[in-house]
């Protein structure tokens, strides 16, 4: 255990596998306690990855405690600010503070920009954009009446610096997402709260399950040559979550506490062009 987090309170979106798990286990190895929410439960019908489970979110739960740190997690939809707020204030009575916020929370949906749905696009951006804003609102009075500042971090990804061939929806999204930090960084600055995007590229997450890369495979159908556009430059060619977790510690931590507004790319080099 690091301890460069130790005492803090960390609000995480997503939190049940993935990139969220392996933030929360992260965080708390570095010495924070974790307010976790996760949907756990179905996905839009454009999603074409499995969705996460109860059981997920309870073994991010024991994965956290095995670290000797607390976890109040509760299963919630990052588009209900109600339910967010209340697990946040829920988190806040029993840990006494908040000081970092990690919107995680996200989906995709491969479909060439012909075969997008006006049903499609607005789930895509409701819980991409607005379940990002939500994750912020629940949280960062809280993080504001502590007096002592903070970290909030937002995910994005390469497509939000970029763009990803074949996801539309999901690369105004996460555009979306990348201006929402640098309002929020400059709003809340004067409370000495920081804001900065977080820019994976491929990551080895769920996402690549069920019907993922037959979706990706068929869209790609539709312009071949797009698919070299996020070619990565590292030989790795794909991140595991604890990669991305390295730097949302360092985000998290006073570390980076003079880095705000700042776009942070985890992508192996692929957005550079």
């Amino acid at each position: 255990m690091s301890g460069r987090l130790s005492g803090r309170v960390v609000f995480i979106t997503g939190a049940a596998r993935g990139q969220g798990r392996a933030h929360a286990v992260r965080l708390a190895n570095d010495g924070a306690d974790i307010i976790a929410v996760d949907i756990a439960g179905p996905l839009p019908p454009s999603v074409p990855y499995d969705s996460a489970t109860p059981e997920d979110l309870a073994e991010t739960v024991r994965l956290v405690e095995a670290t000797g740190r607390r976890i109040l997690a509760t299963v919630a939809d990052t588009r209900d600010l109600d339910a967010l707020t209340a697990a946040v204030d829920k988190g806040v009575a029993e840990f006494g503070r908040l000081d970092v916020i990690v919107a995680n929370a996200g989906i995709t949906a491969p479909q060439a920009w012909n075969h997008i749905t006006p049903e499609s696009f607005k789930d895509v951006m409701d819980i991409n954009v607005t379940g990002t804003w939500n994750a912020v609102m629940a949280g960062a009075q809280k993080i504001i009446d502590g007096g002592r500042g903070g970290s909030i971090i937002l995910v994005s990804s390469a497509a939000g610096l970029k763009m990803q061939p074949f996801m539309i929806h999901y690369t105004a999204s996460k555009h979306a997402v990348t201006g929402m930090a640098r309002g929020f960084a400059a709003e809340l600055g004067q409370h000495k709260i920081r804001c900065n995007s977080l820019h994976p590229g491929a990551v080895n997450t769920p996402m690549g399950t069920g019907d993922m890369m037959g979706a990706l495979t068929r869209a790609s159908e539709a312009n071949p040559n797009l698919m070299t556009m996020v070619t990565p430059f590292l030989p790795d060619f794909i991140a595991e979550p604890e990669d991305i977790s390295d730097a949302v510690s360092w985000l998290a931590s006073d570390e980076s506490r003079l880095v705000t507004a700042s776009r942070i790319a985890v992508d192996l080099g692929a957005t550079v062009f």
